[in-house]
């Protein structure tokens, strides 16, 4: 499905035609047992709606560069998970992906992150087992998703984080 627009509009201000796009995913093909629904973009600090997934994966690609995480963002701080991907690209872009791994765990307080690489079947197995596990977790209604609210701690230059709603146009 294309907005033919912003693509944050449809995974937060109006999900409608994303929800229209599963359902008829859903009539058409049913029974599903998984359904992705992907974002493009490069913009960290886009929030996703908890009423469009069960469970938000926030993948960061390693040639975004190693700084990334530090950048902070609703979808590093509060996806369900977090996938920092090609990780075997790294050493060709001039990434430290362990690094860039170390930071996202630092940066979600405990939740999970995946460095993840198509050429490293442990990787992919640990994915697989998460997105595994937290289909059973939904099913069994033990895993549903929480609006954390429109903000997530983030960071300006000179390193200073906050957690508290303010206005970045200045």
């Amino acid at each position: 499905m294309e907005t033919g627009a912003c693509p944050h509009t449809a995974i937060r201000d109006d999900v409608t035609e994303n929800l229209l796009a599963v359902e008829d995913l859903e009539s058409r093909f049913a029974p599903l047992d998984l359904v992705l629904v992907e974002s493009g973009g490069d913009n960290l600090t886009a929030t996703f709606s908890p009423a469009l997934v069960h469970a938000q994966l926030f993948v960061l690609d390693v040639a975004g560069g190693g700084d990334v995480v530090r950048k902070g963002g609703p979808g590093i701080a509060r996806a369900d998970l977090l996938v920092v991907n090609k990780t075997d690209l790294a050493p060709h872009v001039g990434v430290d992906a362990e690094q860039m791994e170390r930071e996202g765990r630092e940066a979600r307080d405990g939740r999970p992150v995946v460095a993840l690489s198509r050429t490293d079947r442990a990787s992919v197995a640990a994915l697989s087992a998460w997105v595994r596990a937290t289909l059973a977790a939904h099913r069994a209604g033990e895993h549903t998703p929480v609006d954390p609210g429109p903000m997530a701690p983030h960071s300006h230059a000179g390193g200073i984080a906050h957690e508290h709603p303010h206005d970045h146009t200045h």
